[in-house]
């Protein structure tokens, strides 16, 4: 079985939920899988890669390597294909600035989108491409 690409996010973040929805849309050839970083998935892969980011990260695992915040959210960009793949081009930006930025918003994330009281459950059609 191919190892699918899997997005770890934070789950009661309404942009995070957001981006989501927004890569499940995208994601035609569904190669992506989903978990939120407060899923027992989501606890095992922090602690197994020892990312000190807690919840205020974006995740990507791919196979046995672990990306985060704007890296992580630039090569997602790039595997959708089409015009969001043209993003990847920031990659040439320093990670100390792309990450300023990522930290910028993620610091004010909940008081510019709100949080939800739990975590975002997908329909029952979407809910293979998550993981537990």
């Amino acid at each position: 079985m191919t190892e699918y690409p899997v997005i770890l996010f934070d789950g009661v973040c309404n942009l995070c939920t957001a981006s989501v929805q927004f890569v499940l849309k995208r994601d035609k050839a569904g190669i992506f899988r989903f978990a939120s970083l407060q899923s027992t998935y989501g606890e095992q892969v922090r602690k197994e890669y020892s990312t000190t980011s807690g919840l205020n990260s974006f995740l990507l695992k791919e196979g046995d390597k672990i990306y985060s915040r704007s890296t992580a959210a630039l090569r997602v960009a790039k595997k959708l294909g089409s015009a969001w793949s043209l993003l990847y081009i920031f990659i040439i930006v320093p990670p100390f600035i792309r990450n300023a930025v990522y930290d910028w918003v993620s610091a004010n994330r909940y008081r510019w989108f709100g949080k939800k009281e739990e975590c975002w459950v997908p329909t029952p059609e979407l809910k293979k491409r998550f993981l537990s």
